[in-house]
């Protein structure tokens, strides 16, 4: 047992590390460094034994040997492959050009697109960037409103993070001890309700604003010439097959997320050379982009990993068990201290971080007040939270991806004040999940 001298350590290391995080040091070494820092300590105060940290190796291997895990590379090739061979910009074009005769007609492609993409990658920076580089140009060009625009195209870039397949979905199943494939099937229509929210936001607000989202002209760029559906299907229908193969497999029992997420790989390669977008070079480049991703979530992992084992040795996992065990309102209590904690986090730090730092101190918690059986929903209600983190200024990552690639004449100002209404139709699916939790749990009961 920890002494009441250095029962402070475990708080300790967890604001060291938050600290550490806000001034910028790299996640993955602020997490290792103060966990070697605090087990020096503990070492030298005798609170635990060098033999102690020998369980840290056998953690490591657990992680290297972890078959689920395998569906992140897999997952982030499929998303790079997709946006390096040039599948994603003619989808978001044909789109555009079928939908750009609405009012609004441009926005609610953005929409559809990235949830299409989200089905079809997962990854968040690529569909920002893509749809920043292809409809934002377009969309000003036409008389679109700055801000409609920007914050459209961010929103919807990072319906990747609730719709499968979803990285931070896989890692959520790791961290919560829960299968991967339930957490697929049950995000499916929280999904599906966000994107439904945010087109029906688009048009209400260009029917009652008509000056932020002009209709293109007929003709031009803004159609195909009276074929539009039929020279689009092409396009879209590929994709559409890719989510059955991906989804399907993985809803019917045939594949597992990681055996999934290598077809879909494949099938992304073979996408690419049906449309004679397959080459060396872009194999290369997506080869590379899958290593610098995934070796980055690896490293926040084993840091993670270290610092969870030193915390737990200095009893802090203990100490906020009880902290949230005994929070006024029990369950609800717990569940608005948790859901108001990553919400605030996802203001200053990657969901990365919040999935390997603050998850695990919550899953007992949770498993305790809501059972084993309920943290399929809880998992699902927290990646519909950390969506959100990819929006909230000042540091949402989407809007970083977004500012990169938007034109000199789209501010920072209009890039925070368009994600504003998409975040708060974010807390509203996210309120709707709380309290009907029917729409996570339905579809994982009827396929079991």
């Amino acid at each position: 047992m920890v002494e009441a001298t250095t029962a402070w350590m475990g708080p300790g290391m967890f604001v060291m590390a938050l600290a550490c995080l806000l001034l910028g040091y790299p996640v993955a070494f602020t997490l290792g460094g103060v966990a070697v820092l605090f087990a020096g300590v503990g070492i030298a105060a005798g609170v635990f034994s060098e033999s102690f940290l020998a369980a840290l190796p056998q953690r490591v291997f657990g992680i290297m040997g972890n078959f689920t895990l395998l569906a992140i590379p897999a997952f982030i090739f499929m998303g790079a492959m997709l946006k390096n061979s040039g599948l994603a910009e003619q989808l978001l074009e044909a789109m555009g050009r079928v939908l750009g005769q609405l009012r609004g007609g441009l926005a609610l492609a953005v929409v559809l697109v990235g949830a299409l993409l989200a089905a079809t990658t997962g990854v968040v920076a690529a569909t920002v960037i893509t749809m920043g580089l292809i409809s934002l140009p377009t969309m000003l060009r036409h008389g679109y409103d700055k801000s409609l625009a920007t914050g459209v195209i961010a929103a919807s870039g990072t319906l990747g993070q609730i719709i499968p397949p979803s990285i931070v979905l896989v890692v959520l199943g790791d961290q919560l001890g829960v299968p991967v494939g339930d957490l697929f099937i049950g995000s499916v229509i929280p999904g599906l309700l966000m994107t439904v929210v945010f087109a029906l936001y688009v048009l209400v607000i260009t029917w009652c604003r008509p000056n932020l989202a002009p209709p293109l002209p007929a003709g031009g760029d803004g159609r195909f010439p009276g074929q539009e559906l039929r020279q689009a299907a092409p396009l879209v229908l590929p994709p559409l097959a890719l989510i059955v193969l991906v989804l399907g497999s993985i809803f019917f029992g045939v594949a597992t997320p990681t055996e999934a997420g290598a077809m879909g790989a494949v099938g992304a390669m073979a996408m690419a050379a049906w449309k004679g977008r397959l080459s060396l070079g872009t194999i290369r480049e997506v080869s590379e982009e899958t290593l610098s991703t995934t070796s980055m979530v690896m490293f926040i992992l084993l840091g993670s990993t270290a610092f969870s084992l030193v915390f737990r040795g200095f009893d802090g996992d203990s100490l906020i068990a009880a902290l949230l065990l005994r929070l006024p309102g029990e369950s609800a209590g717990f569940l608005i201290i948790s859901m108001a904690t990553i919400f605030l986090l996802g203001f200053f730090i990657d969901f990365f971080e919040i999935a390997f730092i603050v998850v695990p101190l919550f899953a007992p918690v949770a498993k305790t007040l809501f059972g084993p059986e309920a943290l399929v929903w809880y998992g699902v209600i927290i990646g519909a939270n950390l969506q959100s983190s990819f929006l909230t200024p000042p540091f949402g990552f989407a809007l970083f991806y977004l500012r990169s690639v938007a034109p000199p004449q789209v501010t920072t100002g209009h890039i925070y004040h368009g994600v504003i209404p998409f975040i708060l139709l974010q807390m509203l699916v996210l309120l709707l999940i709380i309290v009907f939790p029917q729409l996570v749990t339905a579809l994982p009961h009827l396929v079991a």
